[in-house]
């Protein structure tokens, strides 16, 4: 991976002395691993994380303050990337992969539609309000999490960590009602 990497940083003008940046690597290549691995399923999906991670590091580092600091933050956004990236396929491949006829009578119908509405908007009313709020800003309103910090005046980390808290909540509650 080493190798990669500083193929990576040479090929791209490499600014300071490339033995520096070895050893830097040597120093902080394993942490960056682990905890690129603390969000992933594999050390070889951590240290494609962390390649990708180093490249957009590469192109905007200039702009850190402390290279350092600004090398894990892209490390830990790429994996959350990663991760996200395959919940999703995971969700569309099991959506996927259900009957056809299932998905048709439980979703498309008009009374399976009112009871699926009826149900979200009693779970809803059971979260609380603060993530009920930043829940409808982002589903509902299709605001970013800066937005949605602006208008509730919270921090967008609070904002963001409300609606991950608001999802939990309501995936768990919607498991527990009985299908129709």
């Amino acid at each position: 991976m080493r190798e990669r990497l500083l193929s990576e940083a040479e090929g791209d003008a490499m600014a300071g002395d490339p033995d520096e940046w070895e050893a830097w690597l040597d120093r902080h290549g394993a942490t960056l691993v682990l905890l690129a691995r603390q969000r992933v399923a594999s050390r070889a999906d951590a240290e494609d994380v962390v390649q990708e991670a180093f490249v957009r590091f590469w192109r905007s580092r200039q702009r850190a303050n402390d290279p350092t600091a600004y090398l894990y933050t892209c490390v830990q956004h790429c994996a959350l990337n990663w991760q996200r990236s395959r919940e999703r396929r995971s969700r569309r491949e099991e959506v996927a992969a259900r009957p056809e006829a299932e998905a048709e009578d439980s979703l498309t119908g008009p009374l399976g539609q009112e009871e699926r509405r009826e149900a979200i908007e009693a779970v809803l009313r059971s979260l609380p309000e603060p993530q009920r709020e930043v829940l409808v800003m982002k589903v509902w309103g299709g605001l970013s999490f800066p937005q949605i910090a602006e208008a509730a005046q919270i921090s967008v980390n609070t904002a963001a960590s409300r609606y991950r808290y608001a999802l939990a909540k309501l995936r768990e509650r919607l498991a527990e009602e009985p299908t129709p």
